[in-house]
């Protein structure tokens, strides 16, 4: 489902990507599946000190329901925010970021240090 909005949102210009989460608040009842998160137990998890664990898993194995309950958990400029602490995506995710939250792929964590990762020679 992600691959099918990421080839939607790329096709599309900005304008569109900054309206695709706008309907995100008429989703209060969206709550996080607990299988992404199936290590940690749920009824003593901190979601405020984990929200960038929770923003990855998200990204990297959420449905629509678990976006909208992020952005409902800790609003657009927060999820935002959380995206760009982020070490590691996958060039899918780091794409989909990128095209649907419209952010610049300089201001996030994982592409500067993928950046200034040293790469050994091929021999």
């Amino acid at each position: 489902m992600i691959l099918i909005i990421l080839q939607i949102s790329l096709s599309l210009d900005n304008k569109f990507n900054a309206m695709f989460f706008d309907d995100y608040k008429s989703h209060k009842d969206s709550r996080i599946r607990g299988t992404l998160l199936w290590e940690y137990d749920l009824n003593r998890f901190n979601w405020e000190d984990m929200r960038t664990l929770v923003v990855q898993r998200v990204i990297e194995r959420g449905r629509m329901d678990d976006f909208y309950a992020i952005l409902n958990l800790y609003g657009l400029e927060g999820v935002k925010n959380t995206i760009k602490q982020i070490s590691y995506l996958n060039p899918k995710d780091f794409s989909f970021v990128c095209s649907v939250f419209n952010l610049k792929k300089e201001d996030l964590k994982c592409y500067t240090k993928q950046q200034s990762t040293l790469q050994h020679w091929n021999s």
